[in-house]
């Protein structure tokens, strides 16, 4: 990748969330003109990708947020993350809960104490909770995401919540039939990210048992199952071109995703990819990210789009400025803190010391310094996914 680094500094919030900047320069308002104009195109894509012009950043900003709040609206869903176990049978080369890692300490919580915690996501008001744990396909693992969905169901129904917390669940590749049972126990979105729809790149990140095919055939078995369907990418892989990132762009658009949840690519320490390739700076990785956010944003217009806690790991306003480039969710950390120094995918993790009552009170005040504000008691599922299933 050849793209030079310009570190994307802090921007408050304008006066009203979603008012345009005046273009600057000339080569900036001919952008402007041409992100009015309609859908971008792969040129236009590659353009944005590509640009260190601080006029034209901010002109892609700008069109972004006032895409995302025409579409989506201005409020921000929340999505309290439980990784309720670091067990793992996969080995993927990035990644710190991998198989092979011995240096981790290995956890999983108990079902009341994963009901437990989504009750206080639904006291909260946060209206959704996030499954995640490392990759297992075994009987006892199945089974008991299966209860927990539906005690999960069953505990946090409340007036505001008649059906209690909605269920996202990012729990790896399954078959068919597992998908099928925690959709009918009340599961009903599905994050699987690819890493990269590049095969080559995927293969450069994952053991030769794991291939590019199946991921993609899970992800469409769960948007035939009828799940809101989210995938996502690593942003700044060594290796990885302008024009894989515009691939991955399009795929999302290609597979009728309902939500997207990318991030920077952040090593960790006891997970190096073969040959140790070198890393993009830090600012580097963040514009990228950054701009990805926004590429999506005026490509897809009305999918759910995550600010990542991986944008936070770069800078310590990474989330706001994820959520002023477009994104429209944040999974806010409620696992509990005893174990989540296990859970650690990449270095540099934040918010690892934080209570859940305290991490409740950070989001809010980063959400609405930057004009926006929180959907209290609601799923908050993704537009896209409604207005394709009204059609």
């Amino acid at each position: 990748m050849t793209t030079q680094a310009v570190k994307i500094e802090w921007m408050k919030a304008p006066a009203r969330p979603g008012q345009a900047a005046r273009p600057k320069s000339a080569v900036a308002q001919e952008l402007a003109e041409i992100l009015a104009s309609g859908i971008p195109d792969r040129a236009t894509l590659r353009r944005i990708l590509a640009t260190t012009d601080a006029d034209e950043l901010e002109v892609i900003r700008s069109a972004a947020e006032q895409t995302l709040l025409q579409h989506c609206g201005d409020t921000v869903r929340l999505r309290g993350l439980i990784e309720f176990s670091n067990r793992c049978v996969l080995d993927c080369y990035y990644c710190g809960i991998r198989r092979s890692n011995k240096a981790v300490e290995r956890y999983a919580l108990e079902l009341d104490e994963i009901v437990e915690t989504a009750q206080w996501c639904g006291q909260k008001g946060y209206g959704s909770i996030v499954l995640q744990s490392g990759e297992r396909r075994d009987a006892k693992f199945t089974k008991l995401v299966t209860d927990a969905i539906r005690a999960i169901k069953t505990e946090t129904r409340t007036p505001e919540l008649p059906d209690g917390v909605g269920i996202t669940l990012c729990l790896g590749e399954q078959s068919a039939e597992t998908y099928r049972e925690w959709y009918d126990a009340g599961a009903h979105r599905y994050l699987l990210r690819m890493e990269s729809s590049s095969p080559s790149l995927f293969a450069a990140l994952h053991p030769p048992e794991q291939s590019h095919a199946a991921r993609v055939a899970c992800l469409r078995s769960l948007k035939e199952l009828g799940y809101q369907v989210g995938t996502g990418v690593m942003i700044g892989l060594p290796g990885q071109t302008l024009d894989d990132l515009v691939d991955d762009v399009l795929f999302f658009q290609e597979l009728g995703v309902d939500m997207i949840g990318m991030g920077p690519y952040i090593p960790h320490e006891q997970a190096v990819l073969p040959g140790n390739p070198a890393v993009l700076d830090a600012d580097t990785r963040l514009q990228l990210a950054l701009k990805m956010i926004a590429a999506t944003r005026l490509l897809l217009r009305d999918v759910n789009i995550a600010a990542t806690t991986a944008l936070q790991a770069l800078s310590e306003t990474g989330r706001e400025q994820g959520l002023r480039f477009g994104a429209n969710v944040i999974m806010p950390q409620v696992t509990p803190p005893r174990v989540r120094r296990m859970y650690t995918l990449y270095d540099g993790k934040p918010c690892l010391d934080d209570n859940a009552e305290q991490c409740a009170t950070c989001l809010e005040g980063r959400i609405n310094s930057v004009g926006r504000r929180i959907l209290k008691n609601n799923w908050g599922d993704s537009a896209h996914f409604l207005n394709r299933n009204m059609a």
